[in-house]
């Protein structure tokens, strides 16, 4: 294969960076992940993207100079024009515009677009996964924070430039404070990095869990989806109360942007939504139900079918 045809697409998360290898097909060659550091602030994120990325051409047998473009899905303020970001809240230090796409470009020699990280998987989901038959679609990743991607008539909708903040839309007047600063918003209740601070506080009121006992025994040193999972199913009390509280949050705020968009679809993804699966997609639904002003008529709502590879290959089709 030329390889010319070949790109690169990196999703940058809270939690981890997932980067790829794709050609015109849009079938993944070669991928690597790395956890995104939580120290060090911008630079140590960017030697952290550029590792990830030439791990992932190594396993795809080809050289990462050879790329033709490369693609990064990043949360924050993005300016497309410019190719920076800024004000990445779920990153370290990040705050002040930070040129991306150029240093990514002076390091490979290719063309470098950013996008919104849920914007690009949301891409993804209605171009290659769960909802491709749709012309409509909401897209909610459930991770670090919580994210919201909108294709509207078949195209994405951008508005300003920061559309979909669907975590934060408010679901509890004077609430929690959320980790953007402000009160009451559903990522202070249901975003992974609010609910171990939760979890937190809890631990140090006298509530038992097991949460961060499961952490140790895995050598993390956060919550991770994998570590909510394993405290649900050994029946962790603190972490089901924190969950259905995540939960009734999700629902509450995924009816309001349905009540204002009308969207056929709801692909529900990132690294908790993907991890629950259909019965917490199930249990979403359900807690919409009471909010839904259409209730007779609720959209269709699925699993992100791409799982952690959709945010990268969203990324990838910035260049395609």
């Amino acid at each position: 294969m030329p390889q010319a045809a070949l790109r690169g697409g990196i999703d940058l998360g809270g939690t981890k960076i997932q980067a790829i290898i794709a050609d015109k097909d849009n079938n993944v060659l070669g991928q690597a992940r790395r956890p995104t550091p939580t120290t060090g602030g911008p630079p140590d994120v960017i030697a952290a993207l550029i590792e990830a990325l030439e791990e992932a051409a190594e396993a795809a047998s080809v050289a990462p100079d050879a790329l033709t473009g490369i693609g990064v899905g990043a949360p924050g303020g993005i300016d497309e024009a410019t190719g920076s970001l800024a004000n990445a809240a779920n990153l370290p230090d990040w705050r002040d515009p930070v040129p991306v796409a150029q240093l990514l470009g002076d390091r490979f020699g290719a063309t470098v677009k950013l996008g919104n990280d849920v914007t690009v998987a949301t891409q993804a989901e209605f171009t290659l996964g769960a909802a491709r038959e749709f012309d409509s679609l909401l897209g909610v990743f459930w991770g670090t924070g919580v994210g919201g991607g909108i294709i509207l008539d078949g195209r994405v909708w951008n508005g300003r430039g920061t559309s979909g903040e669907i975590g934060h839309i408010p679901v509890r007047h004077h609430g929690i404070r959320c980790p953007c600063g402000r009160h009451g918003c559903m990522e202070a209740y249901a975003g992974r990095r609010a609910m171990e601070q939760r979890a937190r506080e809890a631990v140090d009121d006298g509530q038992h869990t097991d949460l961060f006992k499961i952490m140790e025994e895995k050598g993390r040193d956060r919550l991770t989806s994998g570590i909510w999972a394993r405290a649900i199913d050994r029946g962790d009390e603190l972490a089901e109360s924190l969950i259905a509280d995540a939960v009734e949050a999700l629902g509450t705020a995924v009816a309001s942007a349905c009540n204002v968009l009308d969207p056929e679809a709801i692909v529900i993804g990132g690294g908790l939504g993907v991890r629950f699966g259909d019965p917490y997609a199930r249990r979403i639904q359900d807690a919409m139900m009471p909010h839904l002003f259409h209730d007779d008529d609720p959209p269709v709502i699925r699993v992100a079918e791409l799982g952690d590879l959709g945010g990268a290959l969203g990324a990838a089709l910035l260049v395609a």
